[in-house]
Parts: C-alpha cells; sequence; structure tokens
C-alpha cells in the first residue's frame, strides 16, 4: 500500500480542472461559464442514471471512472470548442496526450499507467463502457442548450447536422436516447436554435 502523500500532489492538481472554462453557460448562476471539473461531475451523474439505456452490458463503475478522468487534460491543453476545425482537434490530441502523461504520472505506479490506460480506452471509444462514457459526454449539451433556448449552438450559429455527428455513439450504444436527441434537434431547428 502506498503512503497517503504519495497521492497528495495528483490530488491537488485537480484543483486546476476548476479553472477551465468551457463554452456552456450556466443560467441557474448568473450565465457564467461552466468549468471542466463541474462538467466531469454533471456527466457521471448524469451516466449513472442513464445508463438503463445502454443497449450493450456496460459495467457502469468504469464508465463513472472514465468520464470523471477523461477532461484532466484540460490542466495542461485547455478546453477547445467541438465545433473548432479538424486540424485544432489534431494539434489537440496531441497536447491532451502529453498532458495525460503527465499529470496521470503524478500518481504512484501501477495507478499511473492504470489511469492512462483508462483515459485512452476512453478516448478511443471502441469498447461499450468507453462508447457510452463517451455517448454521455457528447450528449449532456444536448440537455443544456436545450434548457437553455439555444445556448451555445445559437451563440455559434451551429447547424443540426454536427450536432447529430458528435452524438453518433448513440445510435449503436443507447438508440432510446438517441430517438430522443433527434426529437430535440427537431424543436431546436423549429425554434431558430439550430441552423438546418
Amino acid at each position: 500500500m502506498h503512503a497517503v502523500s504519495d497521492f497528495a500532489d495528483f490530488i491537488c492538481e485537480l484543483d486546476h480542472l476548476k479553472a477551465v472554462k468551457r463554452q456552456i453557460t450556466l443560467p441557474c448562476d448568473n450565465y457564467r461559464q461552466e468549468n471542466s471539473a463541474e462538467h466531469s461531475w454533471h456527466v457521471a451523474l448524469m451516466a449513472n442514471m442513464l445508463s438503463q439505456y445502454a443497449a450493450k452490458p456496460i459495467d457502469v463503475s468504469r464508465v463513472i471512472r472514465m468520464i470523471l478522468i477523461h477532461d484532466i487534460v484540460e490542466i495542461d491543453a485547455g478546453d477547445m470548442f467541438a465545433f473548432n476545425h479538424q486540424a485544432d482537434h489534431d494539434e489537440q490530441a496531441e497536447k491532451e496526450l502529453a498532458a495525460a502523461k503527465r499529470i496521470f504520472g503524478l500518481l504512484p505506479s501501477p495507478l499511473d499507467s492504470e489511469m492512462l490506460s483508462l483515459w485512452l480506452e476512453f478516448e478511443a471509444a471502441e469498447t461499450a463502457d468507453a462508447e457510452f462514457a463517451k455517448a454521455m459526454d457528447r450528449v449532456l449539451p444536448v440537455f443544456q442548450n436545450m434548457k437553455d433556448n439555444g445556448g451555445s449552438w445559437k451563440r455559434h450559429n451551429i447547424a443540426r447536422e454536427k450536432i447529430e455527428k458528435r452524438n453518433a455513439h448513440l445510435k449503436t450504444c443507447a438508440p432510446a436516447l438517441w430517438d430522443y436527441v433527434l426529437q430535440q434537434l427537431d424543436i431546436a431547428v423549429k425554434n431558430g436554435w439550430l441552423s438546418n
């Protein structure tokens, strides 16, 4: 067993995620920008509630662990708007990998490599757990933007097809949630919150 002090640097490093701002604003808090730590907590809790819609067997505890660490890399790499150009995303992926190695490297062995492997699994989204986790990460803004009359979609003039493409994992991992998203996007287009 490791000494508690072996975890201190990593635990304190996590505070920095609270300073990473996202595009989503919070109507319940004077429209301040959401931070990435709040986002991760929200996605994890939502995944726990919506796991009943998973079409494939998943380990909910693994899904939640992935979600809780998936944005830790933003401490170094920052948050990137989902609809930036592909070249920006490619550059961001390199920054995030370097960040994952540095930040998880603060943990004692073998936990450092276990967390890095879990993060890489989330990024690849090839296992049932990772696909569901990634789908949850991507569907939360649908709920948030719909509640906020279009929110960041409207501010950035986002097209419906981009939201569909971003949530495509739901087609296979949670078809009932995919149907719900399509219904919401119909409403968003009708209300002028998304372009068609």
